[in-house]
């Protein structure tokens, strides 16, 4: 391996390796501190392969069932550890397979770096085999992208797409990369982005704003806190806690804000949003000041806008300017990172209670709890419920698992009932809502900690869409814990068909396999529950495992979940039944 010494343009020396394009990739993720990638190879990213051949015992790399599988393993990875993941596939259906997954991470800022093959550049427009245009794909759902064509680019690109997958509002960055730059050799030498020309990932707080927001928040009497997962992603957790403590003001998440705030913690008051909770549903209509926090006030949670807050004054605390009246019209916006902006607030906050504003959140709750959480997590009724399943999780895990689920009704169960007393508990499918997020994801975050239990929760529906990468949990070993809750049905599609199709089921029951042979054949221990006196033992001995474990239980084929705000609807209409 031949080295020089060149100068850069500030004239210091740097020492350069002359190297293969591929090995440069290898090399440039290893000095960006990656220890695990997920992917699956193919002819256009085999030069990359073989380099990783060489540095095993470096970086790990996670040999994933489908491409798909690659990216969500990759999100899970990066959303309980606060690292970039990285996904990796070759071109053509390699790197359009990871698109959901991109898509998925750029609606709910998940730091990502994905790197993908691509044919020789002379062949570039020739429609080449396993040829597709992916910078082009994926541009509507990237933080940035962009084709390299020369090896000597490669240190470059990747410095940036690191720096900026993970600064500012986080998000995916797609590098495609053509065989013939990793062919090709350079003058290696690594040197970390940190800045980009043109580029804001922190905008300046306005003067006067701080202290506006913190008027406003002084002088209201029925005040609410609305946080998001802006809370989770600047590590705010900390001052967070503290801003809610000093001001008394009650205060609900939106499903990816979730663990931010312990669930137990006597100023949570619940989850927003058209399966959240009763009480700041409501009251989010009855309140003078809303107070949003790392939150992009998406429609699940607003409903019907024009009906939504129109009483309160609005603060929003928020990285991203794009936010910013997008959706709700903000009186004042504090511009910055929330753990910034936070830590500058608190000494201009007055101490205070709210008692009689806080009653009324625990007078709606009581409603909430006789006419729904007492038939959910308690049922007498003969049907095994969601509910009481995550009742049972809770009591073994004591709100400290990581709990990843898919999306559906299971979703929204879990969401609601499950226990977090840490930060980067609640890894879920947001924005998006993507079907098959939840195992992949969870063997990801597994890898990510595996000192943490890690309980990967999916409906029958979303299970079949990525179940093969039970193989994945096999192969490494990762003692993630499956549970499928089996309604037989696309649940949450068949709820709506019953409450606004005339229980038209159309194309929405499932016929399913024997899931427990399945995992058996990929050599997971299994059981299957379908009696409420054997469901007590059968999480314990989930629990208890120190290996993977696959647990269905087969829950009431036509449960449904509430309350619920009708689609369209205002917060206020949600329905209790």
């Amino acid at each position: 391996m031949e080295t020089q010494t060149i100068k850069n343009k500030e004239t210091a020396t740097k020492v350069t390796e002359r190297i293969t394009g591929s090995e440069a990739i290898v090399r440039c993720l290893i000095e960006e501190g990656v220890k695990v990638l997920y992917g699956y190879p193919g002819g256009a990213i085999m030069p990359v392969y073989d380099e990783l051949y060489k540095y095993q015992d470096k970086i790990h790399h996670v040999l994933t069932r489908h491409e798909q599988g690659a990216t969500h393993s990759a999100q899970g990875f990066a959303r309980i550890s606060g690292e970039v993941g990285v996904a990796i596939a070759t071109s053509g259906p390699g790197a359009t397979n990871l698109i959901t997954g991109i898509a998925d991470a750029q609606i709910d800022s998940t730091p990502m770096v994905c790197i993908t093959g691509q044919v020789p550049s002379h062949l570039l427009g020739s429609d080449a085999f396993q040829e597709t245009d992916i910078v082009g794909i994926s541009t509507p759902v990237t933080k940035w992208n962009c084709q390299v064509t020369k090896a000597s680019d490669i240190p470059a690109v990747i410095a940036k797409a690191f720096f900026i997958a993970r600064s500012g509002r986080p998000g995916p960055v797609l590098v495609d990369i053509t065989k013939d730059a990793q062919f090709n050799e350079l003058d290696f030498a690594y040197e970390k982005c940190t800045k980009v020309r043109s580029y804001v990932p922190v905008p300046k707080t306005v003067s006067g704003t701080l202290e506006a927001a913190a008027k406003l928040i002084n002088e209201a009497k029925k005040p609410m806190i609305v946080w998001g997962q802006g809370v989770v992603l600047s590590e705010a957790e900390a001052v967070f806690k503290a801003f809610v403590e000093k001001s008394g003001i009650p205060a609900a998440w939106t499903i990816l804000g979730a663990s931010a705030l312990p669930t137990s913690h006597p100023l949570n008051v619940g989850m927003l949003g058209m399966h959240g909770n009763y009480a700041p549903n409501k009251l989010t209509n009855e309140c003078d000041l809303l107070i949003a926090i790392g939150m992009r006030f998406d429609d699940r949670v607003t409903g019907d806008l024009s009906k939504y807050a129109i009483q309160a004054k609005v603060v929003h605390f928020e990285i991203d300017p794009a936010e910013i009246d997008k959706n709700v019209k903000t009186d004042v916006a504090v511009l910055g990172d929330a753990k910034a902006s936070l830590t500058s607030i608190l000494p201009l906050i007055n101490e205070n209670s709210h008692t009689d504003w806080h009653q009324e959140f625990k007078d709606l709750y009581a409603i909430e709890y006789e006419k729904v959480i007492k038939d959910d997590l308690y049922p007498t009724k003969e049907g095994l419920t969601m509910g009481e399943v995550i009742h049972q999780i809770n009591m073994h895990s004591n709100g400290d698992a990581a709990i990843v689920t898919d999306v559906g009704q299971h979703q929204m169960i879990a969401c609601r009932y499950a226990e977090f007393n840490k930060t980067k508990s609640n890894i879920t499918s947001g924005g998006l809502g993507t079907m098959g997020f939840g195992l992949p994801a969870a063997i990801g975050a597994k890898m990510a900690a595996p000192e943490r239990e890690v309980v990967s929760i999916s409906g029958d529906g979303g299970y079949q869409m990525t179940l093969q990468e039970l193989g994945t949990i096999f192969q490494q070993k990762a003692a993630v814990k499956v549970v499928v809750l089996n309604n037989e049905f696309l649940g949450m599609v068949r709820q709506w068909q019953q409450l606004f199709f005339d229980k038209r089921y159309a194309s929405t029951e499932m016929i399913n396999p024997n899931f427990v042979a399945i995992a058996e054949g990929y050599y997971i221990k299994a059981r299957k529950v379908t009696k409420r006196e054997d469901l007590a033992g059968a999480v314990k001995e989930m629990m208890e495992s120190k290996e993977a474990y696959f647990l269905e239980v087969c829950v009431e084929k036509e449960g449904n979940v509430f309350p619920m705000v009708p689609s369209g609807a205002s917060v206020s209409d949600i329905r209790l039944s």
